[in-house]
């Protein structure tokens, strides 16, 4: 492992962890810096992207731990949290059918940074529009959303497969139209998070499983994989109150500085 090596997975780590659960794509900012500053292996920049998330899954589900814990007891005396769960299963359903299935095209097709950023840019206008409508919550804990909802929020959640587009951004949103109020939303992205980020894992691991053959590439993803779970848990964190008091105006800028500097500095051949 060479000190370019380990800057680089240093920096790809506290990205994925600073950028996985805000609503600005965390899979969109890797392959920008991927391109700019990344790995000269493609393919394994690729896998380490969706390998590292290993890092922030395991920050979120220390945080929720107790809370995890209490609704796995309660699948056996509650009818309510029976309920949330079946939901959550509900919303991560079609990601997880549309993603095995259209693995290899949304691979080859739409990890291409041209697409990562002009998402980027729409999916900053379009939270902007979300931050400014005034919309009327119905839902204010996301254990109550209704049935119909949870799969809805789960379709919309599909859009995120394409890169930039945002796995949280594309669910608060979608949460938000549905009802949700703007806390409600940002929580609900947390639980979908759980399943889908595992799900996601899961199958890129086996998938690339060629890549913990070389004991360098080893550990490269285990220094992302550390610094990602740090920057992960605090942001964890942080969102729910920040997202309450703020909303999402923060972010939607970032979204469009960040990808409409990428689209330039492709443009210049950069």
């Amino acid at each position: 492992m060479t000190l370019q090596e380990f800057v680089t997975a240093t920096v790809l780590g506290v990205v994925e962890g600073l950028t996985e659960f805000i609503p600005v794509s965390s899979t969109g900012h890797l392959l920008l810096v991927g391109h700019f500053f990344g790995f000269k292996d493609e393919e394994f920049g690729k896998a380490f992207a969706v390998l590292i998330q290993l890092g922030a899954i395991l920050a979120l589900l220390s945080i929720y731990a107790v809370r995890l814990w209490h609704l796995f007891l309660g699948m056996f005396t509650s009818a309510d949290a029976r309920r949330f769960i079946f939901g959550v299963l509900i919303a991560f359903l079609p990601a997880m059918v549309i993603g095995a299935l259209a693995y290899s095209t949304i691979k080859t097709h739409l990890f291409d940074v041209r697409i990562v950023c002009a998402t980027l840019v729409i999916g900053g206008f379009v939270l902007l529009w979300i931050d400014r409508l005034n919309l009327k919550p119905r839902y204010h804990d996301a254990t109550e959303f209704s049935l119909p909802m949870y799969l809805g929020i789960g379709l919309v959640q599909c859009l995120s497969m394409i890169p930039g587009v945002s796995r949280s951004g594309a669910t608060i949103v979608g949460a938000m139209l549905f009802g949700a109020d703007k806390r409600a939303a940002t929580e609900f992205s947390f639980w979908l998070a759980m399943p889908t980020m595992v799900g996601a894992f899961a199958f890129e691991a086996f998938k690339n499983r060629h890549e913990f053959a070389a004991g360098s590439n080893t550990l490269l993803i285990a220094i992302g994989f550390a610094v990602s779970f740090i920057c992960g848990w605090f942001v964890v964190k942080t969102l729910l109150g920040y997202v309450s008091r703020h909303g999402f105006a923060l972010f939607a800028w970032w979204r469009i500085v960040v990808g409409a500097l990428g689209l330039i500095a492709l443009y210049m051949g950069m």
